[in-house]
Protein backbone atom coordinates (compact mmCIF):
# COMPACT_ATOMS: atom_id res chain seq x y z
CA UNK A 1 0.00 0.00 0.00
CA UNK A 2 1.48 3.42 -0.48
CA UNK A 3 0.44 6.80 0.10
CA UNK A 4 -2.06 7.70 -2.42
CA UNK A 5 -3.73 4.34 -1.47
CA UNK A 6 -3.49 5.34 2.09
CA UNK A 7 -5.14 8.51 1.52
CA UNK A 8 -8.19 7.10 -0.84
CA UNK A 9 -8.79 4.44 1.79
CA UNK A 10 -8.84 7.21 4.49
CA UNK A 11 -11.13 9.16 2.51
CA UNK A 12 -13.36 6.32 1.81
CA UNK A 13 -13.82 6.15 5.52
CA UNK A 14 -13.80 9.14 6.54
CA UNK A 15 -17.05 9.74 3.74
CA UNK A 16 -18.59 6.10 4.61
CA UNK A 17 -18.64 6.17 8.59
CA UNK A 18 -21.60 8.16 8.88
CA UNK A 19 -23.87 6.35 5.81
CA UNK A 20 -25.43 3.40 6.27
CA UNK A 21 -23.29 2.04 3.36
CA UNK A 22 -20.73 0.07 5.69
CA UNK A 23 -17.40 1.48 5.77
CA UNK A 24 -15.32 -1.49 5.98
CA UNK A 25 -17.06 -2.79 3.40
CA UNK A 26 -16.57 -0.06 1.15
CA UNK A 27 -12.69 -0.31 2.47
CA UNK A 28 -12.38 -3.85 1.61
CA UNK A 29 -13.55 -2.80 -2.47
CA UNK A 30 -11.32 -0.24 -1.99
CA UNK A 31 -8.56 -2.33 -1.36
CA UNK A 32 -9.21 -4.52 -3.85
CA UNK A 33 -9.99 -2.15 -6.67
CA UNK A 34 -6.43 -0.73 -5.97
CA UNK A 35 -4.62 -4.40 -5.65
CA UNK A 36 -3.93 -4.30 -2.45
CA UNK A 37 -2.23 -7.43 -1.10
CA UNK A 38 -2.12 -7.22 2.58
CA UNK A 39 -2.26 -9.98 4.23
CA UNK A 40 -5.48 -10.30 6.28
CA UNK A 41 -3.79 -9.03 9.94
CA UNK A 42 -2.51 -6.02 8.04
CA UNK A 43 -5.49 -5.41 6.35
CA UNK A 44 -7.72 -5.50 10.01
CA UNK A 45 -5.11 -3.30 11.37
CA UNK A 46 -5.39 -0.29 8.73
CA UNK A 47 -9.34 -0.97 9.48
CA UNK A 48 -8.98 -0.85 13.17
CA UNK A 49 -6.86 2.71 12.34
CA UNK A 50 -9.15 4.42 10.30
CA UNK A 51 -11.93 3.28 12.57
CA UNK A 52 -9.83 5.11 15.51
CA UNK A 53 -9.74 8.07 13.17
CA UNK A 54 -13.30 8.39 12.51
CA UNK A 55 -13.85 8.02 16.07
CA UNK A 56 -12.10 10.63 17.11
CA UNK A 57 -13.50 12.76 15.02
CA UNK A 58 -17.51 11.60 16.57
CA UNK A 59 -16.00 12.97 19.38
CA UNK A 60 -15.53 16.10 17.98
CA UNK A 61 -18.81 16.54 15.79
CA UNK A 62 -20.15 15.43 19.52
CA UNK A 63 -18.68 16.77 21.92
CA UNK A 64 -21.39 18.92 23.32
CA UNK A 65 -23.23 15.78 23.85
CA UNK A 66 -20.36 14.13 25.71
CA UNK A 67 -19.16 16.88 27.43
CA UNK A 68 -22.93 16.81 28.96
CA UNK A 69 -22.82 13.18 29.42
CA UNK A 70 -19.41 13.39 31.25
CA UNK A 71 -20.76 16.23 33.26
CA UNK A 72 -24.16 13.91 34.31
CA UNK A 73 -21.36 11.32 35.37
CA UNK A 74 -19.54 13.21 37.57
CA UNK A 75 -22.45 14.51 39.36
CA UNK A 76 -23.07 10.76 40.54
CA UNK A 77 -26.61 10.99 40.35
CA UNK A 78 -29.60 8.63 38.74
CA UNK A 79 -30.25 10.85 35.86
CA UNK A 80 -30.52 10.58 31.91
CA UNK A 81 -26.75 11.16 31.22
CA UNK A 82 -26.09 7.96 33.46
CA UNK A 83 -28.64 5.77 31.91
CA UNK A 84 -27.60 7.10 28.62
CA UNK A 85 -24.09 5.83 29.55
CA UNK A 86 -25.21 2.69 30.77
CA UNK A 87 -27.54 1.99 27.70
CA UNK A 88 -23.96 2.39 25.73
CA UNK A 89 -22.33 -0.19 27.78
CA UNK A 90 -25.24 -2.69 27.50
CA UNK A 91 -25.16 -2.08 24.09
CA UNK A 92 -21.26 -2.85 24.11
CA UNK A 93 -21.81 -6.58 25.87
CA UNK A 94 -22.43 -8.15 21.99
CA UNK A 95 -19.43 -7.10 20.06
CA UNK A 96 -17.07 -7.04 23.17
CA UNK A 97 -18.15 -10.92 23.57
CA UNK A 98 -18.25 -11.77 19.83
CA UNK A 99 -14.76 -9.85 19.28
CA UNK A 100 -13.13 -11.76 21.79
CA UNK A 101 -14.28 -14.77 20.63
CA UNK A 102 -14.08 -14.65 17.00
CA UNK A 103 -11.15 -12.23 16.60
CA UNK A 104 -9.24 -14.51 14.13
CA UNK A 105 -12.32 -15.68 12.25
CA UNK A 106 -12.87 -11.83 11.94
CA UNK A 107 -9.29 -11.50 10.84
CA UNK A 108 -9.82 -13.81 7.95
CA UNK A 109 -12.64 -11.45 6.64
CA UNK A 110 -10.65 -8.73 6.27
CA UNK A 111 -8.25 -9.60 3.31
CA UNK A 112 -10.48 -8.53 0.27
CA UNK A 113 -13.10 -10.97 -0.22
CA UNK A 114 -15.40 -9.00 -2.31
CA UNK A 115 -17.63 -11.84 -2.93
CA UNK A 116 -18.57 -11.93 1.15
CA UNK A 117 -18.58 -8.07 1.07
CA UNK A 118 -21.02 -7.93 -1.95
CA UNK A 119 -23.70 -10.73 -0.42
CA UNK A 120 -23.22 -8.35 2.73
CA UNK A 121 -24.03 -5.09 1.10
CA UNK A 122 -27.53 -6.91 0.11
CA UNK A 123 -28.62 -7.85 3.49
CA UNK A 124 -27.11 -3.89 4.82
CA UNK A 125 -30.16 -3.08 1.63
CA UNK A 126 -32.42 -5.44 2.80
CA UNK A 127 -31.91 -4.10 6.38
CA UNK A 128 -32.70 -0.75 5.19
CA UNK A 129 -35.73 -1.32 3.09
CA UNK A 130 -37.44 -2.46 6.17
CA UNK A 131 -36.16 -0.08 8.42
CA UNK A 132 -38.11 2.56 5.60
CA UNK A 133 -41.25 0.80 5.92
CA UNK A 134 -41.33 0.89 9.72
CA UNK A 135 -43.04 3.59 11.49
CA UNK A 136 -41.87 6.32 13.86
CA UNK A 137 -43.11 6.09 17.25
CA UNK A 138 -40.52 8.56 19.22
CA UNK A 139 -39.53 6.60 21.98
CA UNK A 140 -36.57 6.61 23.73
CA UNK A 141 -33.86 3.81 23.34
CA UNK A 142 -34.75 1.10 26.62
CA UNK A 143 -32.23 -0.97 28.51
CA UNK A 144 -33.35 -4.27 26.02
CA UNK A 145 -33.68 -1.84 22.58
CA UNK A 146 -29.76 -0.99 23.94
CA UNK A 147 -29.01 -4.65 23.75
CA UNK A 148 -30.69 -5.72 20.92
CA UNK A 149 -29.10 -2.76 19.18
CA UNK A 150 -25.77 -4.51 20.09
CA UNK A 151 -26.15 -7.87 18.77
CA UNK A 152 -26.90 -5.86 15.43
CA UNK A 153 -23.54 -3.90 15.95
CA UNK A 154 -21.80 -7.20 16.74
CA UNK A 155 -22.88 -8.61 13.26
CA UNK A 156 -22.54 -5.61 11.99
CA UNK A 157 -18.49 -6.37 12.76
CA UNK A 158 -18.57 -8.70 9.01
CA UNK A 159 -17.38 -6.44 6.24
CA UNK A 160 -20.32 -5.22 4.36
CA UNK A 161 -22.90 -5.20 6.86
CA UNK A 162 -23.29 -1.68 7.86
CA UNK A 163 -22.93 -1.23 11.45
CA UNK A 164 -24.55 2.54 11.47
CA UNK A 165 -27.07 1.17 9.19
CA UNK A 166 -28.10 -2.32 11.24
CA UNK A 167 -28.08 -0.40 14.31
CA UNK A 168 -30.08 2.33 13.02
CA UNK A 169 -32.50 0.08 10.99
CA UNK A 170 -32.65 -2.16 14.15
CA UNK A 171 -33.68 0.94 15.99
CA UNK A 172 -36.19 2.25 13.99
CA UNK A 173 -37.83 -1.25 13.85
CA UNK A 174 -38.09 -1.19 17.55
CA UNK A 175 -39.96 1.98 17.42
CA UNK A 176 -37.62 4.53 18.28
CA UNK A 177 -37.11 8.37 17.41
CA UNK A 178 -34.67 8.40 14.14
CA UNK A 179 -32.88 11.16 15.48
CA UNK A 180 -32.45 9.20 18.84
CA UNK A 181 -31.13 6.25 17.20
CA UNK A 182 -29.22 8.45 14.63
CA UNK A 183 -27.42 9.99 18.09
CA UNK A 184 -27.25 6.59 19.97
CA UNK A 185 -25.78 4.40 17.15
CA UNK A 186 -23.16 7.20 16.53
CA UNK A 187 -21.74 7.14 20.12
CA UNK A 188 -22.24 3.50 21.06
CA UNK A 189 -19.35 2.60 18.86
CA UNK A 190 -16.75 4.98 20.20
CA UNK A 191 -16.23 3.31 23.42
CA UNK A 192 -15.74 -0.04 21.17
CA UNK A 193 -13.06 1.36 18.92
CA UNK A 194 -11.06 2.96 21.60
CA UNK A 195 -11.16 -0.40 23.76
CA UNK A 196 -9.80 -2.13 20.68
CA UNK A 197 -6.93 0.38 20.37
CA UNK A 198 -5.93 -0.06 23.73
CA UNK A 199 -5.89 -4.03 23.84
CA UNK A 200 -3.62 -4.31 20.70
CA UNK A 201 -1.71 -1.74 22.52
CA UNK A 202 -1.45 -3.50 26.01
CA UNK A 203 -1.14 -6.69 24.27
CA UNK A 204 1.63 -5.49 21.70
CA UNK A 205 -0.12 -6.09 18.75
CA UNK A 206 0.36 -2.88 17.55
CA UNK A 207 4.13 -3.10 17.67
CA UNK A 208 4.53 -6.56 16.29
CA UNK A 209 2.77 -5.72 13.58
CA UNK A 210 4.95 -5.39 10.54
CA UNK A 211 2.52 -2.95 8.81
CA UNK A 212 3.90 0.76 7.54
CA UNK A 213 3.41 3.00 10.36
CA UNK A 214 3.73 6.03 8.10
CA UNK A 215 1.13 4.47 5.97
CA UNK A 216 -0.75 4.18 8.77
CA UNK A 217 -0.59 7.56 10.19
CA UNK A 218 -1.20 8.86 6.55
CA UNK A 219 -4.49 6.79 7.14
CA UNK A 220 -5.68 7.92 10.14
CA UNK A 221 -5.41 12.03 8.98
CA UNK A 222 -6.94 11.34 5.80
CA UNK A 223 -9.86 9.48 7.33
CA UNK A 224 -9.93 12.14 10.17
CA UNK A 225 -9.93 15.25 8.13
CA UNK A 226 -12.82 13.56 5.71
CA UNK A 227 -14.87 12.80 8.87
CA UNK A 228 -14.58 16.10 10.72
CA UNK A 229 -15.82 17.86 7.44
CA UNK A 230 -18.44 14.68 6.46
CA UNK A 231 -19.76 14.00 9.59
CA UNK A 232 -22.15 16.78 10.52
CA UNK A 233 -23.70 16.62 6.92
CA UNK A 234 -23.48 12.90 6.62
CA UNK A 235 -25.88 12.79 9.81
CA UNK A 236 -28.22 15.43 8.75
CA UNK A 237 -28.55 13.49 5.64
CA UNK A 238 -29.13 9.58 7.69
CA UNK A 239 -31.83 12.04 9.77
CA UNK A 240 -33.93 13.76 6.99
CA UNK A 241 -33.64 11.00 4.38
CA UNK A 242 -35.49 7.90 3.47
CA UNK A 243 -32.96 5.01 3.95
CA UNK A 244 -34.60 3.51 1.16
CA UNK A 245 -31.82 5.50 -0.93
CA UNK A 246 -29.29 4.23 1.12
CA UNK A 247 -30.97 0.69 0.44
CA UNK A 248 -30.37 1.01 -3.55
CA UNK A 249 -27.08 2.51 -2.91
CA UNK A 250 -26.30 -0.88 -1.07
CA UNK A 251 -28.13 -3.01 -3.40
CA UNK A 252 -26.36 -1.39 -6.41
CA UNK A 253 -22.89 -1.78 -5.13
CA UNK A 254 -23.35 -5.27 -3.39
CA UNK A 255 -24.35 -6.30 -7.07
CA UNK A 256 -21.65 -4.99 -8.85
CA UNK A 257 -19.12 -6.66 -5.93
CA UNK A 258 -20.63 -9.52 -6.81
CA UNK A 259 -20.53 -9.81 -10.48
CA UNK A 260 -17.04 -8.11 -10.31
CA UNK A 261 -15.65 -11.02 -7.89
CA UNK A 262 -17.07 -13.66 -10.76
CA UNK A 263 -15.57 -11.60 -13.41
CA UNK A 264 -12.02 -12.64 -11.68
Amino acid sequence: MDVLDAVILGIIQGLTEFLPVSSSGHLELGKAILGNTSVPEESLLFTVVLHFATALSTLVVFRKDVFEIIGGLLSFKWNEETQFSLKIIVSMIPAVVVGLLFEEQLEALFGGNILFVGFMLLITALLLWLADKAKDTGKKVSYLNAFVIGVSQAIAMLPGISRSGATISTSVLLGNDKTKAARFSFLMVVPLIFGKIAKDILSGELMESSADFSILAIGFVAAFIAGLAACTWMIALVKKSKLSWFAIYCFVVGLAAIIFAYAQ
